[in-house]
């Protein structure tokens, strides 16, 4: 029987994702000694594909890393809509723009250096499609500021909620499972979002993400 990165590369060879730039992206980002935490090609179509159901004419990425989610994301906007991406770490952000201008999307996308929970304080809305996948301790308040930033119909997506099952594990007090417990039950409570979980399991392991709506 198959593995999950089989299963992966099956998929990703027949339904023909991934190309040479988003190649390039993770090579570079690799021989700069970025960690190897990207999303799949896979997760990056599914975003790919929400921005494009959506419509979305202004995007917010928390957590730039090498440029990758990026990319795909800026890549399935139009020329004329952008892209805003969050990244507390100066090289992460250098090695990110060298990421763009390969990819040819680099006049869409603008990337802002700093601690995420307050250069988001800094910017202003709306934004039709919010992506989190930072620091996870701090995912309660990216959700928090992503609502300021939002409008009826805004997407947010949060990233890595599962960690391998740990987030239902009550005796696991670690700070990234906290916070993903903590954005959850933010979520839950706020009556301005409609939301659902789902569990992802391939080449990253066994994990999954948040997806919510804003409903007014």
């Amino acid at each position: 029987m198959a593995n999950e990165s089989e299963v992966d590369a099956y998929f990703e060879t027949t339904l023909g994702i991934g190309d040479d730039v988003l190649t390039r992206a993770l090579e570079r980002a690799r021989a700069e000694g970025l960690p190897e935490i990207a999303v799949s090609p896979l997760q990056g179509e599914f975003l790919a594909l929400l921005v494009q159901m959506v419509g979305a004419r202004r995007v917010l990425e928390v957590g730039t890393l090498g440029g990758y989610s990026g990319t795909v994301i800026a890549r399935a906007l139009p020329s004329d809509r952008s892209l805003v991406t969050l990244e507390v770490d100066q090289h992460h952000a250098d090695v990110a723009r060298g990421v763009f201008e390969d990819a040819g999307v680099a006049d869409r996308v603008e990337v802002v250096v700093g601690t995420a929970a307050e250069t988001m304080t800094r910017l202003g809305g709306p934004f039709d499609l919010v992506f989190v996948d930072a620091d996870k301790p701090s995912n309660a308040t990216y959700v928090r500021e992503a609502l300021r930033l939002s409008h009826p119909g805004t997407v947010i997506v949060v990233d890595n909620v599962v960690r391998h099952g740990a987030v239902a594990d009550l005796g696991d007090d670690s700070a990234a499972v906290v916070g993903s417990r903590n954005v959850t039950e933010l979520i839950a409570a706020e009556p301005r979002l409609e939301a659902t979980a789902m569990q992802t399991v391939g080449a990253k392991g066994w994990d999954g993400f948040l997806l919510a709506r804003v409903v007014r």
